[in-house]
């Protein structure tokens, strides 16, 4: 009896280990298929919603559907949210370290923050081989903290003042190089029933563009950089009377009416209705004046654009642009598929470069060989203009710590909606720059 119990007990051991072999042996086989190319999901979060950015949209799209048919063991999963939602969603995330595998951040001041709560992996390694200097000089280094690169960009803008050919012409008025004519071009506007300016300053740093360039040309661009740095004051003579100037524009009724109410996209339109004259705004949005066949070709060859007007007895330069890199790709640090997302940026920025010129209009942060590529002349201009710029001062909430750009941005909306001073607005920055937050 002891016997038949001792073989059995043989019997169901051997078995156990037969099976456990087996299962060792899938398990290996599992780790090799992982290796050879086990089924990845790749979470992507962006800006280009279709709407507003119909052209940037479809080349995200088509980049992904690109990559995927190469690489058919990954799946990119996108998000796709506006400016102001995306930006509120990575706020969120970010608190509790939940960051997609690859998404869109801003350089500087706002990158900060999640360099510091070790959120990004370093992307330095993919600034070799293919992507070596592909890049436009000065736009990697906007992403790189304490020696080492966060995120790869994917545009470099300026913000000129589009405006309406058709009401220029209109009303016999010429493109203004100084600041009394481009005053005498709001004037007649008013005058005549017709909207100047276009501003959703409901997203506020929509009117912090406005502020910068009424700086600069005041104060000057080396005054006005070390004020958002903190090494001088906001109270210097020319910022508070760049301040001053806003508030006499909005009294000249230059803006639309609810300005402060409305945000951008709801506003931008109206300089392709002809419900308005002027609009400030990036090259992101180029393409609308370019390349998106959504809008008609006789609305988008009516489009021209300005560069912000020297002031009399000012220190800046009229050749000096409120700009810089743009949006840039990172990979999350805790992301379960980092190498594959290194491997996708990587891809993406590279094929960004090739098709965002044509495709969409826009300006990539990598070279672009003009000669080789058929560009619409708006195009061509502002890429002439960049070219030729004397300093491009990054957007101010981008080069601020994200307590005192919140502070500037909320400044911004209460000077144009006259509910404080200048002096009020110049003490409340130097404020929250002081904290360092």
């Amino acid at each position: 009896m002891h016997t038949k119990i001792r073989a059995l007990l043989v019997l169901v051991v051997g078995l156990f280990l037969v099976m456990y072999g087996c299962r060792s042996s899938n398990d290996n086989n599992h780790v090799q298929d992982a290796v050879m190319g086990e089924k990845v999901t790749i979470n992507m979060m962006h800006l280009y919603p279709e709407t507003g950015a119909s052209g940037q949209h479809q080349i995200v799209n088509k980049i992904i559907k690109e990559y995927q048919a190469e690489n058919p063991n990954v799946t990119i999963k996108q998000e796709v949210l506006d400016n102001e939602r995306y930006k509120a969603k990575m706020k969120v995330l970010s608190t509790v370290n939940e960051l997609p595998d690859v998404g869109m951040t801003w350089a500087a001041g706002y990158l900060q923050p999640f360099v510091e709560g070790n959120l990004l992996t370093p992307l330095d390694e993919l600034l070799q081989g293919e992507l070596q200097g592909s890049f436009v000089p000065g736009t990697t280094e906007a992403y790189n903290i304490g020696g080492k690169t966060y995120a790869l960009p994917l545009e470099f803008n300026i913000a000129p003042v589009y405006y309406n050919k058709k009401i220029f012409a209109q009303y016999g008025l010429q493109v203004p190089t100084t600041y009394d004519d481009f005053l005498k071009i709001v004037k007649t506007l008013a005058s005549n029933g017709v909207e100047p300016i276009a501003l959703g300053n409901k997203d506020r740093w929509t009117g912090s563009l406005w502020y910068m360039y009424m700086a600069d040309r005041i104060a000057g661009t080396e005054t006005l950089a070390n004020a958002i740095k903190g090494i001088s004051s906001f109270t210097d003579t020319g910022l508070v009377e760049a301040a001053k100037r806003v508030q006499d524009l909005v009294d000249m009724n230059a803006f639309n009416k609810g300005f402060n109410g409305l945000s951008n996209d709801e506003v931008k339109a109206e300089l392709l209705n002809s419900g308005v004259a002027m609009y400030m705004m990036g090259t992101w949005e180029l393409p609308n004046y370019t390349t998106n066949q959504d809008i008609p070709q006789q609305l988008r060859d009516n489009i021209g654009f300005f560069k912000f007007p020297t002031v009399s007895g000012g220190k800046g330069n009229i050749d000096s642009w409120v700009g810089g890199p743009g949006v840039a790709l990172f990979v999350a640090e805790n992301s379960p598929v980092k190498s594959e997302a290194k491997k996708f940026v990587k891809y993406f920025v590279k094929r960004w470069g090739e098709e965002s010129v044509t495709g969409a209009g826009v300006i990539p942060a990598t070279k672009v060989d003009t000669s080789k590529i058929q560009l619409p002349q708006l195009y061509i201009d502002l890429l002439n203009e960049v070219n030729k710029a004397t300093s491009i001062t990054l957007f101010t909430d981008v080069q601020m710590a994200p307590g005192a750009a919140e502070v500037h941005l909320n400044q911004i909306q209460a000077l144009f909606g006259k509910e404080i001073t200048p002096d009020e607005f110049a003490k409340a920055h130097d404020a929250a720059i002081k904290t360092g937050k």
